[in-house]
């Protein structure tokens, strides 16, 4: 009889330990670009998604929040795929301690200006990016790069951007 109260007791503890699942994080650093992709008979590229953490492709569903694009040989772009203006710069600094101390200091968002697509990403600058179920994310640039590459068999104008971000999942305009 001991030994099933011991088994019991074992296997409840299995079954409760299994039972966890990895919570979602709401920060990080990411790099996307826009080399497209042949998957199954379409090109895709692969974006962010803020509400999963994850680099996700195009012919995701749900697809990724945020992609990235060259504009021309010298204009990288940060754009949305809601049908909702979803970007705001909220700052653009100097240097890399000042963008990131702004950042980190960045706690609410105020009279923002939304626009469909964001202008020329650079280096050390803040972005707000709200989601089609209004949820935002702070993003800072930390680097970008454009430059000629082959991608399927054609020179493309490459663009890349590293970027840290925080994610607001309960909607509200303020950052922890």
């Amino acid at each position: 009889m001991k030994h099933y109260i011991y088994i019991t007791g074992i296997l409840l503890l299995l079954l409760a330990g299994c039972a966890k699942e990895d919570k979602i994080p709401t920060s990080g650093t990411e790099t996307i670009n826009n080399l497209r992709y042949q998957e199954s008979s379409t090109y895709a590229i692969h974006g962010f998604s803020f509400s999963t953490a994850k680099e996700v492709s195009t012919e995701s569903i749900p697809g990724p929040e945020i992609i990235i694009d060259t504009l021309n040989s010298t204009t990288l772009l940060f754009q949305a795929n809601n049908l909702l203006p979803s970007f705001f710069k909220a700052g653009e600094y100097a240097d890399e301690n000042t963008a990131r101390n702004a950042f980190n200091n960045y706690k609410n968002i105020t009279n923002p200006q939304w626009v469909d697509f964001t202008s020329s990403i650079l280096p050390n600058q803040i972005w707000i990016y709200r989601s089609q179920s209004n949820k935002y994310t702070k993003i800072r640039t930390i680097s970008t790069l454009i430059e000629k590459r082959e991608n399927l068999g054609k020179t493309i104008n490459y663009g890349e951007c590293t970027f840290e971000w925080v994610h607001q999942p309960d909607g509200s305009l303020i950052f922890p």
